[in-house]
């Protein structure tokens, strides 16, 4: 079984409610932290072999939210992305898929 690291964090910034950040979409506000965490750590997004992104409230953002981040980060296209969806525990949730896909 492998052992699995966390290499790079970062998160989107908390907005306040029609403030500055509520014209820019989740899945922009995505692709900049998809950015921000290959830049950290100075990785080609052509290494990346798949994404698992939490968004907590979808509605409005079309299907596939963690697909539209990748896509607008400048990922290949041919790079798989879930999206995970369970409220507060989405960011976890995501984490932990990724880490047993990676273990499996």
């Amino acid at each position: 079984m492998k052992e699995v690291v966390i290499v790079s964090a970062v998160r989107t910034a908390m907005g306040s409610f029609l403030g500055s950040l509520s014209t820019v979409s989740a899945t922009r506000l995505g692709a900049t932290v998809i950015n921000a965490a290959l830049e950290k750590i100075n990785l080609n997004p052509s290494s990346v072999d798949e994404v698992y992104m939490g968004n907590v409230l979808q509605a409005g953002l079309g299907q596939a939210p963690a697909r539209q981040a990748a896509i607008f980060a400048g990922l290949p296209d041919s790079i798989p992305c879930t999206t995970i969806n369970k409220v507060c525990a989405s960011g976890m949730k995501a984490v932990m898929l990724a880490a047993q896909s990676i273990k499996c």
